[in-house]
């Protein structure tokens, strides 16, 4: 199982970082390491000052395909979920100065906490599919898939052109503007069309 996530695919996220428009869908993964599931809480990693929460649309793939076209890629999910994509957010920014990968700040332990999964069924437009996320019941993001630079159809053609995508894999599909730090005693939420997913403290 790989968890691959997709960097800057909303507009106002980039220019929240002060980062261009990519040309490309910027990829990155995450080991499976970093799941953290049924809401269990997440814990502070001692290695960082600067832990920045990212609510994504995550994508389950259902069947291995490779190269898929993209007119078919809806028949390669099977569910659908929220994630938060936690980043350490200094360790990127040194990374990021010297050249070097995000590996570290992406991918430390439960750093991709992921709630439970809604059969694909149930969301008929993907292009129309809305979502928040709360710190302490204040709303801080607010995702719609139409502000999507790359869409989800295309993320699967353009991946599947690189890794072969196989059962059970995920897809972070980028997260909208809103992003910011989280500390300890914080109380984060998600709702995927109005249904709360996500519900865990920060430890």
């Amino acid at each position: 199982m790989k968890i691959i996530c997709v960097g800057r695919n909303y507009a106002k996220h980039a220019a929240e970082l002060n980062n261009p428009i990519p040309d490309d869908p910027i990829i990155f993964t995450k080991p499976d390491s970093a799941l953290l599931r049924e809401n269990r809480d997440f814990y502070y990693p001692e290695f960082s000052e600067d832990v920045h929460y990212e609510c994504e649309l995550v994508l389950r793939i259902g069947k291995m395909g490779k190269f898929i076209d993209q007119k078919f890629a809806k028949g390669y999910v099977d569910a659908i979920a929220l994630g938060i994509d936690f980043t350490a957010r200094d360790m990127q920014q040194k990374a990021k100065e010297k050249g070097l990968p995000w590996a570290l700040a992406k991918g430390f332990h439960g750093s991709a906490p992921i709630s439970p999964f809604l059969p694909v069924g149930h969301f008929p437009n993907w292009a129309d599919i809305r979502f928040t996320c709360e710190i302490n019941g204040e709303i801080r993001q607010e995702g719609h898939t139409a502000n999507m630079l790359y869409s989800s159809e295309y993320l699967i053609a353009y991946i599947s052109r690189f890794f072969t995508l196989t059962k059970g894999d995920l897809i972070f599909t980028g997260t909208p503007a809103g992003v910011g730090p989280v500390k300890v005693g914080d109380h984060i939420t998600g709702h995927l069309e109005g249904k709360k997913m996500l519900d865990f403290h920060v430890r």
